[in-house]
């Protein structure tokens, strides 16, 4: 009898114990999940009892350096529905496509979804948005949206870039400053039952957007407009395959214009520039958006020799008064290199050989600088690196590595053939060069500005100076000003201005096709520059020398935008060699 007696007091201590063990866990759980994991099971039952709408932000605007407008804003409409009301959705259907011009079958596709909002159509007109407002239809909700309007349609649409259907950033300033321009989206939170029906008499909680900042920056719309109109017509006029140009501050890189023709009009970003048939569109597209000033190398032929010529002078290897013969081509170990000149200069000294533009006197200075001392010039002079423009996607420098660089190499590269830059790379150099020797970063954005019009970031960028001596960047000036009052250079000269600069003409791989790029960098005043422009036209047919060519657009957009710009005109030099 004890021993059962006992057994049954093990076997109910037992249970007992299991007993309080599961009651422990229970008492663990709840605490789990109350301390735990309450806030997650707040949230979901928070979702499942309100629908949450959301409210698109005024994006910020873009403005010129004269706080005009570039790329702004409106309120528009969204047309949405909600699944789980609508009662009639053949009807619903065939009212919002008649209204907003859409295909039925799809909007009915659309409707039919089981999901809690679905988006019908944005950007939707005011005036059409109320119309369908006033049908009350059920489960059809118009909110507020807002679209990103350009007043300027195609004018510097490769540098502003645009947006997409959800207002971000896509390319050009609008990508590179989305974080200010956005905005945060705000929402209406509408309280709900089971189903997703409203539950009645339940208020709306709104949470407002917040605008975007405004961005300022230094481009000028009207050096814009008229940098835009006369590289077109030189483009049209020569039948290119595209021209591109640079107008930019060489003391501290503000970019005052920047132009790629064919451009593209912003308020249809995704409608091609071209009647031609089109394999691959997203290609085209893609192709159609590149900012070739920034994201697309090239040899920039007979212009390098600025660079060349400043290391040369530099580095003590060269003096004006160097006399060179130029008999139409020079011998690099076994390789004849031409001159443009078929029958040669003669003899020339240093100034008379940038003039001409003579390949032979700038091999023979490339030569005497060497390898070495070449590269690390590159360095100097920031040629490997980026030049940090804000703008995405710029590229780099397509250079030999410095163990493959022969003297025949050598020799090419010293008049700018067989390695690729930017445009934009060419113009910060060269600004480098001709200002006294401060390497600059060339750049758009200058401040960002709130709601009430007061600055809220200053941007500030890098300088770097001592590049060159300031010995060597005023003889610079005063021998890229021989160049245009005696040289190749002429047909940028403007009347009453002293201003320097540089011609090129490089023939494209492969050299068989003949296809050439003709351009032109220049300044001015020539003494102390205020302004650089810089011109590439690609593939021009017909003649194709960038004197002829590239050298009238900048000296017709000098023409006419120096006395804009408040620079009076001057006594000209008058060069003694």
């Amino acid at each position: 009898m004890e021993r059962v007696t006992l057994k049954s007091r093990r076997r109910l201590a037992f249970m007992l114990f299991v007993f309080e063990f599961l009651l422990l866990c229970l008492i663990f759980r709840i605490f789990y999940i109350q301390y735990f994991k309450g806030p997650f099971y707040q949230k979901l039952a928070f979702e499942q009892q309100t629908r949450d709408r959301l409210i698109s932000p005024v994006r910020g605007q873009i403005l010129d350096r004269n706080n005009t407008p570039i790329a702004t804003s409106k309120s528009v409409s969204a047309i949405s529905v909600i699944h789980a009301q609508v009662k009639e959705p053949e009807k619903v259907a065939k009212i919002l496509s008649e209204k907003l011009d859409l295909d039925y079958t799809e909007t009915l596709e659309k409707i039919n979804k089981r999901v809690a909002l679905m988006r019908i159509k944005t950007k939707v007109d005011k005036a059409k948005g109320k119309e369908i407002a006033d049908l009350n239809l059920k489960g059809v909700v118009v909110d507020e949206d807002i679209q990103r309007i350009y007043p300027f349609n195609n004018l510097a649409s490769h540098v502003i870039g645009f947006v997409g259907k959800d207002n971000q950033g896509i390319i050009g300033l609008e990508a590179k400053y989305e974080q200010y321009l956005k905005g945060e989206k705000g929402k209406i939170l509408t309280q709900t039952d089971g189903r997703g029906d409203e539950l009645k008499n339940s208020e709306q909680d709104r949470k407002p957007a917040k605008e975007g900042y405004n961005l300022v920056t230094t481009l000028d719309i009207n050096l814009q407009q008229y940098a835009e109109q006369t590289l077109e017509k030189a483009v049209i006029g020569k039948n290119a395959k595209r021209g591109s140009v640079i107008m930019m501050n060489p003391q501290n890189g503000e970019i005052l214009a920047m132009a790629c023709k064919p451009d593209f009009n912003l308020n249809e970003p995704y409608k091609l520039n071209t009647t031609d048939e089109v394999k691959d569109k997203n290609y085209a597209l893609n192709q159609m958006w590149r900012n070739f000033n920034i994201n697309d190398t090239y040899e920039p032929g007979s212009t390098f020799k600025i660079i060349t010529a400043s290391a040369g002078l530099e580095e003590g290897v060269v003096r004006l008064t160097d006399q060179f013969q130029c008999p139409g081509y020079k011998m690099v170990e076994d390789r004849r290199i031409r001159c443009h000149k078929v029958g040669g200069h003669g003899t020339e000294n240093f100034v008379q050989g940038i003039q001409n533009s003579c390949n032979p006197v700038f091999i023979e200075l490339g030569l005497r600088i060497g390898v070495d001392r070449f590269c690390d010039y590159f360095h100097k002079f920031g040629l490997m690196n980026l030049t940090g423009v804000d703008i995405p996607g710029e590229a780099g420098t397509i250079m030999h590595k410095k163990e493959n660089i022969g003297q025949v190499e050598l020799a090419t590269i010293s008049f700018g053939q067989s390695f690729q830059i930017t445009p934009i790379q060419l113009a910060a150099t060269v600004s480098a060069l001709i200002n006294g020797g401060k390497r600059v970063t060339p750049h758009f954005g200058t401040e960002i500005l709130n709601e009430d019009g007061k600055v809220t970031k200053e941007f500030h960028y890098s300088e770097k100076k001592h590049i060159v001596s300031e010995k060597t960047s005023e003889t610079m000036r005063i021998l890229l000003e021989s160049v245009v009052s005696e040289g190749s250079g002429k047909n940028a000269y403007v009347e009453g201005y002293r201003i320097g600069g540089k011609t090129a003409t490089s023939q494209t791989l492969p050299r068989s096709a003949n296809k050439y790029i003709s351009s032109f960098v220049g300044f001015a005043p020539a003494d102390d520059p205020e302004i650089l422009g810089m011109c590439v036209i690609y593939n021009p047919q017909g003649i194709y020398y960038g004197g002829t060519i590239a050298a009238p657009v900048i000296g017709n957009i000098f023409e006419n935008i120096l006395p804009y710009l408040g620079i009076e005109k001057q006594l000209e030099m008058q060069y003694t060699r």
